[in-house]
Order: structure tokens, then sequence, then C-alpha cells
């Protein structure tokens, strides 16, 4: 059990740091003319942040070994 706990904290984490950056950089960097549409609104800057931290989450691809002929 202690074992699919991890994997699961895993892979929440970076998603969940992704979303905490994504909304202090609508905090303390937005913009508040309301002309940019991604720093303007903190769910879609909570969003993006969030996805960007999923995408690390993603696994990438594993690379063959190169099999040697002597």
């Amino acid at each position: 059990m202690k074992k699919t706990f991890l994997k699961y904290l895993k892979k929440t984490l970076p998603v969940l740091a992704g979303a905490l950056i994504g909304y202090a950089y609508y905090y303390y960097i937005g913009c508040y003319s309301g002309t940019c549409p991604i720093q303007s609104n903190p769910y879609i800057s909570t969003t993006y942040g969030a996805l960007i931290g999923f995408v690390f989450v993603l696994p990438g691809k594993k690379k063959k070994a190169e099999e040697t002929n002597n």
C-alpha cells in the first residue's frame, strides 16, 4: 500500500507545484488591465501551471540499447 501511495504522490506533487506556481505568477506578475488572457485570470493561469507540471510527469521515450555486432 505504501508503494502505491508514493507512486501517486510522485505524480501529483509536480502538478500541484505547477498549479501553485501558476497562481503565484498571476498574483505577483499578472496583468490587471484584462488584455492578457492568461495572466489576468487566476483560473487560467493556475490551469496552465498545472498542465506544465503534468508535462513533467509524463514518461519520456526510452532509448533502445544499441546492439553492437562484433
